[in-house]
């Protein structure tokens, strides 16, 4: 707590003086100050000044004497210090009361404010929760966008139904032929089959024709070599 400054011998100017008050001394000094209502350290303080005009006036009252004019002045000098006196602590009910009226609306504004926050917070995931639904919808608006352009680089639906009627009669075609290929191909096996079987019987004919061409030959050689030995037998009869 800084005091008023204090000339120092041999000097013009005045040097503040500096004492060093802990905060609970400057607790008391404040209470004090309050309750006394003394605003600063010089001076008497009015509550000690009421104190003695009302003992002045009790002492004056309580003398033998006739005294009633003094006793009336020092009433109103009384009363007058009660009036002056009473004027501050007016003056505190009043700023005490607004004080605590303001109190009252800083609790208040408090609470509005938490409850703005707290209305904030639930604003803020509910607008998260919409960001997260939008980028979903945004991204099946581009699933569909990409969709929507492969579709519209394909030809029409006519064109694609006639492409699809041609090769529907190209494979129809393609089926026939193959059909037609399988019946003749099923055709040259069973000519084929009979060619074998033909073959096969020429080829038994000829080798049995073989045999018995063989076998007349063989008779005929066997024929002949008796014929000769016949006439060789005669020719030798004959010498002798």
């Amino acid at each position: 707590m800084l005091a008023k400054g204090r000339k120092v011998p041999g000097r013009a100017e005045t040097v503040p003086v500096n004492y060093a008050f802990g905060p609970h001394e400057d607790d008391v000094i404040i209470k004090h100050r309050l309750l006394t209502r003394t605003t600063t350290t010089r001076g008497e303080p009015p509550l000690k000044k009421l104190q003695k005009k009302f003992t002045s006036f009790v002492l004056e009252i309580e003398k033998d004497e006739d005294n009633n004019n003094d006793c009336e002045k020092l009433a109103k000098a009384f009363l007058q210090e009660l009036s002056t006196f009473e004027i501050p602590l007016l003056k505190s009910k009043a700023v005490i009361d607004a004080n605590l009226r303001e109190k009252e609306n800083f609790n208040e504004l408090k609470e509005e404010i938490n409850r703005q926050i707290l209305q904030a917070k639930a604003d803020i995931e509910d607008l998260k929760k919409q960001l997260e639904e939008s980028k979903i919808e945004r991204q099946h608006k581009e699933e569909c966008e990409a969709i929507r352009k492969l579709i519209a680089v394909q030809p029409p639906r006519s064109e694609t139904q006639r492409i699809i009627t041609d090769l529907e009669k190209e494979i129809a075609a393609l089926e026939a032929e193959n059909t037609a290929g399988s019946r003749l191909l099923e055709l040259r096996k069973k000519q084929f089959a009979l060619l074998l079987h033909v073959v096969d019987e020429l080829q038994n004919t000829m080798e049995e024709e073989q045999k018995n061409l063989i076998e007349e030959m063989r008779m005929a050689e066997e024929q002949k070599g008796g014929m000769e030995d016949a006439s060789g037998g005669s020719e030798a009869m004959a010498v002798d």
